[in-house]
């Protein structure tokens, strides 16, 4: 298994393990050029986020995808995690600590302050991952949103 920084010459590549990971959490609303020209559009765009890839015996298998944002408050350029996904004849190999991994150094090796994420309430497997890997709740707070415009 190796993981690298996607390239906009992977959005095509990706868009299908997008669209079992949006199976995966009931995500609505996978539209296979959408999201592709979506992925190629950030991939071009370093400053807005990067995605990282994981092959095994030359196949994609997983992605992690971040999205950059700034913060007063925690003191520069921090990440959030949009997506995580490993397909599940992957799980349970280390592919998705890999992933997590390789995006941790890469960002603070690009200065990011942070890294943040949202898990779904019923996802313990999930919870019982970043834990593992040091994240935690931030005491106090709760994650609120409202959808823009035609979104």
């Amino acid at each position: 298994m190796s993981v690298r920084l996607a390239t906009p010459d992977d959005a095509e590549q990706i868009a299908p393990l997008v669209e079992r990971y949006w199976q995966f959490e009931s995500i609505a609303g996978f539209d296979r050029l959408r999201i592709t020209a979506l992925l190629a559009s950030l991939l071009s765009e370093p400053q807005r986020g990067a995605c990282w890839v994981i092959e095994a015996q030359g196949r994609l298998c997983g992605y992690l995808l971040a999205v950059f944002m700034f913060s007063l408050e925690h003191g520069g350029l921090m990440a959030e995690i949009d997506e995580l996904f490993v397909t599940d004849e992957m799980r349970s190999t280390g592919a998705g600590a890999r992933l997590l991994a390789q995006a941790e150094r890469d960002l603070a090796e690009r200065g990011l302050v942070r890294l943040q994420l949202q898990l779904g309430t019923g996802n313990h497997r999930g919870r019982l991952f970043y834990v593992r890997h040091g994240f935690s709740a931030r005491a106090g707070y709760e994650l609120l949103d409202k959808p823009l415009g035609n979104n």
